[in-house]
């Protein structure tokens, strides 16, 4: 049936229709439903036409898609403007019968028809898992755009194996990649270049694995660079280059001799076929200078090199490419106190060292610089022997001594006990500080330790071998201060720096319990002499058998006695009862009086050491004799 309202809507009369109408070979109203009623059914919103171009708008195009009916194409609708032609035929989208303005303009978009049968060609001929290939458009939240015909989605996170600083490097590159996702309801499609990359790789992995072996000399490319080393790619598999198998000479960083994609040739140093890892060197393809190193620097061997790194330990001293010795901080100076090799030492310093020791195993050679100089210590024996008096500072105090220095670098060592013949010293603070200048004389020299022993004490006669057993007998009554009060008994001093143990039992005829109930610290008291011991170097004192005598007569017939043999003031007289005055130096060294050498003495015992009474002084018994 012919559709007189549309004949109207064309603005043409019937006898035009007719004739329009025959020419298009409708005869009967069967054709007319067939040919013009098909074609007018597919004229409407969303349907994909076949256009053809017929003519320019300005800079677009006006394309005839039928039924006397046109369009407008913008030209941002061709990817290439330039290769349009007049008579050209396209697919567009008909997105409105009519234009906003009314105009009889049908809305049309190639960009959308192209979509859409792009669209169609993708889901039938490709599917998940399939290798597709377009061109990145543009950077978009998570990832990146991806034209194959439709957009496509790319995560950034499928990029590529390690995932680069900037995606948006690749914008405008044709990548290949793999479909991992189709949703058609949604008509969204998402890709890895990854997954394909992995898989290319692990088949060329399998290959490599099959044909390489250890030894073998390879060409590959570096695709990372970290701290510790360069990752090599081989060609499926990537093989790690350590930093310390870069070069036989040291570097700091691996960047110093490799860069991202250079093309490098490497050595495989090993293969784990399990965990499929590769060991790469660099510096393999040399011979090692450490090759004949032992016949190269044999010790005492002096050579000149670069400082090259500097630690608290010592400094590192190149002496060829690849080779380095180590100067240990205790190997730079004779004399001299280093703290930290920095205070003489210099990054890039050329200096003379001596080869103390190779071990080529270890790849180490131990380095001397104070062996290029005399050692000072040799001489010290010589210039310092035994007997020698000197004068030095106190330069540092010890719990156990002080050290002096005898000269710039050489110090001896004044230990405490060699400070006095009776002080009882716990530290040599009682005597000295910091900076002091004291005399001393040398004890000994041990040349191999590089210790000097030094002696205060030794600068004047042992009292205890005669100033003191003559001056002080049993028997004697003497008179001293108490000093100190402990609960064993008292100690009382004689003369300056003697003292004597005035046991607990030898206070009084009774029994005591504290001593303070007998004496007072700081009074005087009189005391007889129990006992005399030299060896080991205490005098014993009783209080209770110097108030034992019978009559005042005796008493003073035996004080009268004593007194024309030795004193009775226990020192509180100028007698000078400690001999210091007796010591002479002569050529034999320390210690010599009248020509004969004076043993030396072990240290003055502590006063705790006299806490017990001697066997031969009895708590109840006066002596039959006090000679």
């Amino acid at each position: 049936m012919v559709d007189h309202n549309l004949i109207a809507e064309l603005e043409i009369d019937e006898s035009q229709a007719d004739q329009m109408l025959a020419e298009a070979g409708i005869s009967s109203e069967e054709d007319y439903d067939r040919v013009v009623g098909a074609e007018y059914q597919d004229f409407q919103s969303g349907t994909i036409l076949q256009g053809k171009i017929i003519g320019h708008a300005g800079d677009d195009f006006l394309v005839e898609i039928g039924l006397m009916s046109e369009g407008i194409l913008d030209k941002n609708e061709f990817d290439d403007v330039s290769a349009v032609e007049i008579g050209d035929t396209v697919e567009v989208l008909l997105e409105s019968i009519e234009d906003e303005s009314g105009s009889g303009v049908v809305q049309i978009s190639k960009r959308k028809a192209d979509r859409i049968r792009g669209w169609e060609r993708i889901i039938k001929d490709n599917g998940e898992g399939d290798e597709v290939e377009g061109k990145v458009m543009r950077k978009i939240k998570g990832g990146l755009l991806v034209d194959i015909g439709v957009p496509v989605f790319l995560p950034a996170s499928q990029v590529d194996i390690r995932r680069p600083p900037d995606i948006g490097e690749y914008i405008g590159r044709t990548i290949k990649a793999q479909i991992l996702k189709i949703d058609e309801p949604r008509r969204n499609i998402v890709i890895s270049r990854r997954k394909m990359i992995e898989e290319e790789r692990a088949e060329k992995r399998t290959k490599l694995l099959e044909t390489i072996k250890e030894g073998d000399v390879v060409k590959g490319t570096v695709k990372n660079i970290a701290d510790f080393g360069a990752f090599v790619d081989l060609g499926g598999l990537d093989g790690l280059l350590h930093i310390t198998d870069m070069s036989w000479g040291r570097i700091n960083h691996p960047s110093e001799m490799v860069k991202i994609d250079d093309q490098i040739e490497v050595k495989i140093l090993k293969i784990d076929h399990e965990k499929q890892k590769i060991a790469l060197g660099l510096k393999q393809k040399e011979d090692s200078p450490w090759e004949g190193i032992e016949q190269k620097y044999p010790p005492n061997t002096r050579i000149k090199g670069e400082v090259t790194n500097i630690v608290s330990y010592g400094a590192f001293v190149k002496l060829e490419e690849g080779v380095e010795g180590l100067v240990h901080i205790s190997e730079m100076s004779w004399t001299k106190r280093i703290n930290h090799p920095s205070e003489i030492l210099n990054m890039g310093d050329d200096i003379e060292v001596v080869v103390l020791e190779v071990d080529k195993n270890k790849q180490e050679i131990s380095l001397g610089i104070k062996q290029t100089e005399v050692n000072p210590w040799e001489l010290v024996a010589q210039k310092y022997p035994p007997g020698t008096v000197i004068e030095g500072t106190v330069r540092n105090l010890a719990s156990y001594g002080a050290f002096v220095e005898i000269e710039p670098g050489i110090d001896g060592l004044l230990h405490v006990s060699d400070l006095s013949w009776t002080k009882k010293l716990s530290h040599p603070n009682e005597l000295l500080k910091k900076g002091d200048v004291v005399k001393c004389v040398v004890m000994e020299v041990d040349q191999e330790k590089q210790r000097v022993s030094l002696s205060v004490k030794h600068m004047t006669a042992d009292p205890w071998i005669e100033a003191i057993p003559g001056a002080y007998q049993p028997g004697m009554i003497v008179k001293g201060h108490v000093t100190k009060i402990t609960n064993f008994g008292v100690f009382v001093e004689l003369e300056d720096d003697l003292e004597g143990l005035l046991h607990i039992s030898e206070l009084a005829d009774h029994k005591v319990e504290n001593p303070e109930d007998i004496v007072k610290a700081g009074a005087e008291v009189e005391v007889k002499i129990l006992r005399v011991d030299t060896d080991d170097r205490k005098i014993g004192l009783s209080l209770k058998r110097a108030q034992w005598s019978s009559d005042q007569e005796n008493a003073e017939e035996t004080v009268s006695t004593k007194s024309r043999l030795t004193p009775t003031t226990g020192g509180f007289g100028d007698h000078g009862a400690l001999g210091t005055d007796k010591i002479t130096f002569g050529p034999g060294g320390v210690g010599q009086t009248g020509g004969e050498e004076t043993p030396a003495a072990d240290a003055a015992p502590t006063p705790e050491a006299d806490a017990a009474p001697s066997d031969d002084a009895p708590a109840t018994e006066e002596p039959k004799s006090d000679a």
